[in-house]
């Protein structure tokens, strides 16, 4: 007779609900043939290549972010132009990865004052986070909280502007009917009564350099960055100073005399009108013809 094995299951298990990705004991499953890499190769963790809940492109993409060199192109045109894929599920990939913290976009202003967008590759998201302590039995210590950042009393000073060297009304009234038409092309550049004192002298500088008044608008609203502006004039104070032309080349006055201007009068001949340096009554047509 034989004898049951009480350790022996009653039938096949199967795989937790909870688990899918695990196979049967009995099935076949994915064995690994690894061989370690010395050279070119990136540490990535199992949260991301592992993660519940981002799509398999956005795992796929999240890999190939933290394997680029800092500097790498990683916008939506470089990556598309890259990969099979389209913009627009490139798009949605970035945005899955924003959303679970493994990517971050951040706005600088560069030396020319155009403000650019950089893309941050986070192999750990929420690595920032305070961890919490582990259980000792000890009591824990008393934390005194930080202090308050500083309240801010007043709005940021303005760059500095060139100042002209000549303070005509006429020159200083010039710029300012230049910096107010600006709302006119962008109204973005639509500028407080303050901003536009600030910036009239810098503008004034630039005209007194020989510039016109078309070169200096297109040197102050050319290549505006597309994002909203939250100092439009700093923006300008900062072109102002950053592209400040030189001085126009220096000019000597002709030492000649310009030829004097005559009065003009009618002849008494053909009534004519003509200019004469002596008090001649006659064109030259007429002396000449009364004088063969």
């Amino acid at each position: 007779m034989d004898v049951q094995n009480p350790s022996a299951p009653p039938h096949a298990q199967s795989a937790p609900a909870d688990n899918p990705t695990r196979t049967r004991r009995h099935g076949g499953g994915i064995t690994h043939d690894n061989t370690r890499h010395t050279t070119r190769f990136v540490v990535i963790g199992n949260h991301l290549v592992q993660h519940k809940e981002l799509s398999l492109l956005a795992i796929g993409l999240g890999c190939h972010l933290q394997s680029l060199p800092t500097g790498a192109g990683a916008d939506i045109k470089s990556l598309a132009a890259r990969f099979p894929e389209g913009p627009t599920r490139i798009a949605a990939a970035l945005r899955e990865l924003e959303a679970h913290g493994y990517l971050r976009r951040e706005r600088h202003r560069t030396e020319t004052g155009r403000i650019v967008t950089r893309t941050v590759s986070c192999n750990q998201p929420h690595a920032d986070r305070r961890r919490e302590p582990a259980d000792t039995g000890c009591p824990p210590a008393k934390r005194t909280p930080p202090p308050p950042p500083p309240r801010r009393t007043g709005h940021k000073a303005l760059p500095a502007v060139p100042q002209p060297v000549s303070t005509a009304p006429a020159l200083l009234q010039t710029a300012l009917d230049l910096l107010a038409d600006l709302r006119r092309r962008d109204a973005r550049l639509l500028l407080s009564a303050t901003d536009t004192a600030h910036l009239v002298p810098g503008v004034a500088a630039w005209l007194e350099r020989d510039v016109a008044l078309g070169a200096v608008r297109h040197a102050l609203t050319d290549g505006l960055p597309d994002e909203p502006l939250r100092r439009p004039a700093a923006l300008l104070a900062h072109r102002l100073a950053d592209r400040l032309p030189p001085p126009p080349p220096f000019r000597t006055r002709s030492a000649a005399v310009p030829p004097p201007r005559h009065p003009l009068q009618n002849c008494e001949g053909c009534d004519r009108g003509f200019r004469a340096s002596s008090p001649e009554s006659r064109c030259r047509d007429c002396r000449a013809a009364s004088h063969p």
